[in-house]
């Protein structure tokens, strides 16, 4: 390429040597919905149903969850990515695992069973976006006040919130 950057990678059987796709695959190829190598970085999409087990085949080798962010793309469908970055110190490796959801049921699994971390980044979300994580053991606002209308960083929040 004229900018030096490498080809971006989607193909699985290209990737599959990666530690996260080594142990992704093999253990249910159909929960890992596609892949993309860009810039030095892996990016797993992985079916919502499936994100909690996928962070429980992970976690051995990529203990630590060192974000855990949402982002809204209305109009467009599905409306969320729930992004999971995880990194191994073992390995020196990080990985971005994704889900999507569609914006009239946006929910996951949630994965503080893995990882008891994702208690504040869950809330946040839940917060902020209306992203209802299951199984979390106190889901509830973490930054507005309890009796807040909406979910303010959703794209079709009314700027100057609802009057």
């Amino acid at each position: 390429m004229s900018n030096g950057t490498a080809p971006v990678i989607t193909d699985l059987e290209q990737l599959k040597g990666h530690p996260a796709l080594a142990k992704l695959l093999p253990w249910k190829q159909t929960a890992v919905v596609g892949a993309k190598f860009d810039r030095g970085e892996l990016s797993v999409e992985i079916d919502r149903t499936y994100i909690r087990e996928a962070c429980s085949v992970l976690q051995p080798d990529f203990n630590f969850l060192s974000d855990l962010t949402c982002v809204d793309w209305f109009p467009s469908e599905p409306r969320f990515q729930v992004t999971y970055n995880l990194l191994s110190h073992k390995l020196k490796e990080r990985v971005r695992l994704k889900v999507m959801l569609p914006g009239d049921d946006p929910v996951a699994e949630s994965i503080m069973p893995v990882w008891p971390s994702a208690n504040f980044f869950e809330r946040e979300i839940f917060d902020l976006f209306g992203v209802r994580f299951l199984g979390h053991p106190n889901l509830r606002r973490i930054l507005m006040p309890e009796d807040w209308e909406g979910h303010p960083l959703r794209k079709d929040y009314p700027v100057e919130g609802y009057r």
